[in-house]
């Protein structure tokens, strides 16, 4: 690991963790939020989130069978429309750059299927699993790093 942000950092550890939590009492269903956070965390190449996302999706209810398919949801059967129109807004605000932006048909198949309270807090739960992904791709986190702090389970709802 190149640095420690969470020891050398802990006030704003501290605070992330605090909205991430949160964050995790809001509208939306734990099953959902983690697979949108393990989806997020396999684009951006980090293990560690990977790890604890794949981990709390089970906890929470999801099948193997369903995180096996994550990478391709797609083509994948067992998705549902709500957990789709989830997965491609997350997948489109996570490739944002280079000219690219969210598209108006994923924009409104979101919108089709969550409420203004819930469509807020899945842009702010991809937003926050980016922020995570790559301060720990940054710093090359290993998998198995052990944070200062446990994090707490994700709730179940």
């Amino acid at each position: 690991m190149r640095f420690d942000p969470y020891s050398k950092g802990s006030q704003w550890y501290t605070d992330v963790r605090t909205l991430s939590a949160h964050l995790a009492q809001g509208p939306l269903d734990t099953a959902l939020c983690q697979l949108v956070d393990a989806r997020v965390s396999q684009i951006n190449g980090c293990a560690f989130c990977l790890r604890l996302h794949m981990h709390w999706a089970r906890r929470a209810g999801v099948e193997q069978s369903k995180l096996d398919m994550l990478a391709g949801w797609q083509e994948a059967p067992g998705f549902d429309e709500r957990e789709r129109a989830a997965l491609d807004l997350a997948e489109s605000m996570t490739r944002l750059g280079d000219g690219r932006r969210v598209d108006e048909a994923v924009w409104s198949e979101a919108r089709a299927h969550f409420g203004d309270d819930e469509l807020a807090a899945l842009l702010y739960i991809v937003g926050l699993t980016n922020v995570w992904n790559r301060i720990n791709v940054a710093v090359e986190l290993p998998a198995d790093f052990e944070l200062p702090e446990a994090v707490p389970a994700a709730p179940s709802k």
